[in-house]
């Protein structure tokens, strides 16, 4: 499968919240003094708090639905389900096999799509300056966990704004360097596209597209425009 490489590598921080919750009753229920002179007790709970776990989304019939329950429909069914591996947050992805065994040893070389929202420890704003620079850090993303930081990026990268279903987007199209023994492509064309969810919060949708394989890539800009955003 191929891969972009936009700028270098950033990693991601998660981090541990916890929430208390005073009601109503507690506050008005009369709470009795310890007795004078006796030291309050130091209580160790058996079960101490563990970080929440990043949220996961899932493949559902033609759909993949984001941790968020917003949807994008799959490719085609010719697609099947996949790991989210880009990094997305609460992200789902579906896979297409190019090439089956093309070294003749199991491996294969396929298309990938992915639709989650922008991991929260990205920077974001709702503008497009705000919008592409989002893009170009969840593409850094995306291609670190795929393939590292060693993979060329060829010349002629666009940008442009995009809309879906009246929400402000930004579309990121780049060819890669593709140099695997016995593979016959060449490159392959990475697409971003991040859009405004309208609370201070954006999906992203990553298809990975051979070169060999372009109608794909108009499939996926129709697919982006289907994008459903709940909330």
């Amino acid at each position: 499968m191929g891969a972009v490489v936009l700028v270098v590598a950033a990693l991601a921080a998660t981090g541990l919240s916890v929430g208390w919750i005073w009601n109503k009753a507690d506050a008005t229920t009369p709470v009795a003094l310890p007795t004078a002179g006796k030291p309050l007790e130091t209580v160790s709970p058996s079960v101490k708090p563990s970080a929440t776990p990043t949220p996961v989304g899932k493949v559902l019939g033609t759909e993949m639905i984001a941790a968020n329950n917003d949807s994008m429909p799959n490719m085609s069914s010719a697609w099947s389900n996949t790991y989210e591996r880009t990094g997305l947050w609460g992200g789902a992805a579906i896979w297409f096999t190019v090439h089956s065994n093309y070294d003749g040893k199991g491996a294969s070389w396929g298309n990938y799509t992915a639709f989650g929202q922008l991991p929260p420890d990205i920077p974001y704003a709702n503008t497009p300056a705000g919008l592409k620079a989002a893009g170009i850090q969840v593409g850094v993303r995306a291609v670190t966990n795929l393939y590292g930081e060693k993979a060329t990026v060829l010349k002629g990268t666009t940008h442009k704004a995009i809309s879906v279903n009246g929400h402000p987007g930004h579309e990121i199209v780049a060819r890669v360097a593709v140099k695997v023994p016995k593979l016959t492509e060449t490159f392959s064309t990475v697409m971003i596209a991040v859009i405004d969810r309208g609370d201070g919060t954006a999906d992203v949708s990553i298809a990975d597209i051979a070169g060999s394989t372009p109608a794909w890539q108009n499939v996926w800009r129709y697919k982006v425009t289907q994008i459903k955003i709940n909330g």
